[in-house]
């Protein structure tokens, strides 16, 4: 890691992760900061000993701060200033018991993560991977009549579960396919919204699980949603149907999944998330129709410059006494 030595009235802040230029440079002319410009994940011990030596901290998705680590924070530390919407990987209550702020960036990737998730569900029911391996292999032989047969979008079910920002512009892309789209969600949205969207409300997620043709999946990671498709679900998906996860990888029982999908009783899934990150299970990458992406639903330059931002916005907002615009609120996570 490489330090930048400012003056002391500036917010020591630690970065945990190797960000885009841009947001560095302006980091480095705002705060007294310490950037991880080899881009090498912290270890616990080395996350332990950054939180006793600054006011502000700035982890990802990959950093677990979990209640031991919060506990042993030094005096100092003020502000967790999250890279990324989701904050399921920082301990809330154990921030708040401790008086630390927890900020993230909401908004900035949801057409980036939408754009993706709907490249596989046109991707997944077309066998675009399967096609795409066949050409690299050189094995195919020529257009046949019969050859690679998907399935076609329009007319089918698209089931969206969690109807919050990106799900919403997921059903706002799947219109222009053809695809009817029904949702499920913590709260019905607007009669408004759902004429705009054209999407049905469906109160129970089993009904909607059953229906769809393709499902995909929108909703943060908490103790209730953690393996929400189960092998029950999944056995109440449509034989031929697929499922999409641009989410969370603990979403879904993944062994569950690997079973309907060598079975045959799902088509394909297309997957930018998974459990044990980075690891991917082998007989995933095996199938030929999962489409297995490495968790790149936010990975625009665009997107990650607007979030690097965000933190910015939020750290100068903390270190000026204000509250900062994105701070998250335990009692609104938890309900």
């Amino acid at each position: 890691m490489t330090e930048t030595r400012t003056t002391l009235e500036r917010p020591r802040v630690i970065v945990t992760r190797h960000l885009v230029p841009a947001v560095e440079a302006r980091m480095r002319e705002l705060f007294d900061v310490v950037l991880n410009e080899a881009d090498v994940p912290l270890s616990r011990d080395e996350l332990a000993q950054a939180m006793q030596d600054c006011d502000v901290l700035v982890p990802t998705v990959t950093d677990r701060i979990d209640s031991d680590l919060i506990a042993g924070a030094g005096p100092r530390l003020g502000l967790i200033a999250n890279f990324g919407a989701g904050t399921e990987h920082i301990d809330l209550a154990a921030a708040a018991a401790r008086r630390i702020i927890v900020t993230n960036t909401p908004g900035v990737f949801t057409d980036d993560t939408a754009d993706l998730a709907m490249a596989m569900i046109i991707g997944v029911p077309r066998r675009m991977r399967e096609g795409t391996a066949l050409v690299r292999r050189g094995e195919w032989t020529g257009w046949t009549p019969s050859g690679l047969l998907g399935r076609k979008l329009a007319g089918k079910v698209l089931g969206i579960i969690g109807m919050g920002r990106i799900g919403q512009a997921v059903a706002h892309r799947a219109r222009a396919f053809g695809l009817e789209i029904a949702y499920t969600n913590r709260k019905r949205l607007p009669e408004a919204v759902e004429r705009m969207l054209a999407a049905r409300y469906v109160a129970d997620v089993d009904a909607l699980i059953a229906e769809a043709d393709i499902l995909t999946l929108h909703c943060p990671l908490t103790d209730e949603t953690r393996h929400m498709v189960d092998a029950r679900r999944v056995a109440l998906m449509k034989p031929g149907s697929s499922i999409v996860n641009t989410a969370r990888g603990e979403l879904i029982d993944q062994e569950a999944l690997i079973a309907a999908l060598e079975s045959g009783h799902l088509a394909g899934a297309g997957l930018d998330v998974y459990p044990d990150e980075p690891k991917v299970d082998p007989r995933l990458i095996a199938h030929p129709n999962v489409m297995t992406l490495p968790h790149i639903g936010s990975a625009t330059a665009e997107g990650r410059e607007d979030s690097g931002h965000k933190v910015i916005a939020n750290i100068r907002m903390w270190a000026d006494g204000h509250r900062p615009p994105d701070q998250v609120l335990t009692a609104l996570v938890r309900a």
